[in-house]
């Protein structure tokens, strides 16, 4: 009984000594010229500066939480985002223009296009590199975020980039993949004939109801500028430190993208994260229960995911995240 309550005292006090330092939460908005970008900034209270990651959120409408009206909401940036200040590592995260609160910098969807994507993301990278509470800049992309950062890490300052579940081939090709073993024969065909169109640079006015979601005629102008980016090339001609994060259980991107990635640039890291699936959750190999996981927010990180983003970070040159966090 003793050894057991001694045991418990040492847990108590360990965790005490262990707790974080408080997190400021404030808004952060970004005046691109072209329109104002809102977003969340989480700045944990240390002496000297700290490293910042900007989070780069997934395709479609994925707001700067993670979340998206047809996907679901897991709030997995939000959670990424307090799982980095825990350990002295700020953060901002934002709504892409046309989407949440930065909708009135794109109201039609229409203007928008990965180049656009990818200058936004510099404009905040550069802003963050001039803040002087700020050290190393990290570019953290999760899936067709992870393109956005590639593009962007070098022009925007970055000091590093981690990708999560980037894609390695085009996007077109990944979207065959996915719709192969999903739609009936006829629409499966008019979806073919849908992405050949684009990839040529060609809109579609016709598109069936059933398709409407992935080919309406306002999101073909953002198609056509995905479908010609070369995703595992852009990774490979940066020259920063950069870490590639896959999940074992990911239905939408493979391990073996991830590894695709490795092979393009061998000096990156890669880390697989047993069990992770693509929103950064633990969930078995089962289809309903991976996609309820979507719509899960009080669903945990996956375990393993916070210990490889704060070794990557820790040994980046004048971080000081390591010493903060003890």
């Amino acid at each position: 009984m003793l050894r057991t309550l001694a045991l418990s005292l040492l847990l108590f006090v360990g965790f005490t000594h262990a707790a974080p330092a408080p997190v400021l939460q404030r808004p952060i908005d970004l005046d691109t010229g072209s329109g104002v970008l809102r977003g969340s900034l989480l700045l944990p209270k240390r002496d000297g500066r700290v490293p910042v990651a900007l989070l780069i959120a997934g395709s479609g409408p994925t707001d700067r939480d993670g979340n998206n009206p047809y996907g679901g909401r897991n709030d997995g940036l939000k959670r990424l985002a307090r799982l980095l200040a825990g350990h002295g590592i700020a953060s901002v995260r934002f709504d892409k223009r046309g989407v949440a609160a930065s909708k009135p910098a794109a109201p039609d969807e229409r203007s928008l296009s990965v180049e656009g994507y990818v200058a936004d993301a510099i404009a905040w990278g550069r802003r963050l590199k001039d803040d002087p509470r700020f050290g190393p800049l990290i570019l953290i992309g999760h899936s067709e975020g992870a393109l956005i950062a590639s593009l962007a890490a070098e022009p925007a300052g970055a000091d590093a980039l981690v990708v999560i579940a980037g894609t390695s081939r085009p996007v077109d090709d990944l979207l065959r993949e996915q719709l192969g073993g999903r739609l009936p024969p006829p629409l499966l065909a008019e979806s073919e004939a849908l992405i050949e169109s684009l990839k040529a640079g060609h809109t579609v006015d016709e598109v069936p109801d059933e398709l409407q979601v992935l080919f309406r005629p306002s999101v073909q102008p953002y198609l056509i500028s995905l479908f010609r980016q070369q995703p595992a090339e852009a990774f490979g001609r940066l020259r920063l430190p950069a870490l590639i994060i896959q999940g074992t259980h990911d239905i939408q991107v493979s391990v073996k993208d991830a590894e695709r990635l490795k092979a393009a640039r061998p000096d990156a890291e890669l880390a697989l994260i047993p069990g992770m699936n693509h929103v950064m959750r633990v969930v078995p190999l089962d289809r309903r229960r991976q996609l309820d996981s979507y719509d899960e927010p009080g669903l945990p990180l996956a375990g393993e995911l916070g210990p490889q983003l704060f070794r990557f970070i820790d040994a980046l040159p004048a971080s000081s995240a390591a010493d903060g966090s003890r």
